[in-house]
């Protein structure tokens, strides 16, 4: 666990966790090869840790989005809203599940100027809009990602993604959750 994996609140020792989070870290640890910091940031609160994670699960495995569709909404979202350690953690897995070194980085500044497809680009214009001005989403909007060949279920993910990131963003900033060193060089090829 990284003591600078978030500024604003304390990071919990390992040992005091519960044996449950130890074990999800210690998984998370094992694949990636290094604990993310947005795993002991989120242990402050195991409660949240719990809740937080079993979310995040649901939305990437329970979904017909390609995982390089999930990481693009998440890595716009997170840039609209000027969050570092989402744009930089989830540009690493955007760059790696796209097979695109290049892609992070347009989404996180302008994803209007992204290389991605129409189709992309209204799930993406879509979940933007859903993050900056929710009130003005319309049936409307719905309604073009239904035309751009989203079935209900996808709508309704890239909303949940979109939502679900909005929420991430935000805690990260008020804690201000540090991204770990290693996602900045990930899928940025040889």
């Amino acid at each position: 666990m990284n003591d600078d994996a978030m500024r604003r609140f304390p990071v919990p020792d390992y040992e005091d966790l519960p044996e449950d989070l130890r074990e999800r870290i210690d998984e998370e640890t094992e694949d990636a090869g290094f604990t993310p910091n947005v795993f002991s940031a989120f242990a402050y609160k195991p409660s949240h840790f719990r809740a937080f994670f079993a979310y995040y699960d649901a939305l990437v495995t329970d979904t017909p989005l390609a995982r390089e569709e999930v990481e693009m909404i998440v890595v716009a979202v997170s840039g609209a809203n000027g969050c570092l350690y989402c744009v930089v953690g989830h540009g690493a897995l955007c760059r790696i599940y796209a097979g695109a070194p290049k892609l992070a980085d347009q989404l996180a500044t302008n994803h209007r100027q992204a290389d991605v497809s129409d189709h992309h680009m209204a799930m993406l214009d879509f979940a933007v809009k859903l993050t900056e001005s929710p009130g003005a989403v319309t049936g409307e909007d719905v309604q073009r990602l239904r035309d751009a060949g989203f079935s209900p279920e996808e709508v309704w993910d890239v909303a949940s993604v979109a939502a679900f990131f909005n929420l991430s963003n935000r805690m990260a900033t008020v804690a201000d959750m540090r991204p770990n060193d290693e996602f900045y060089a990930m899928g940025r090829g040889d």
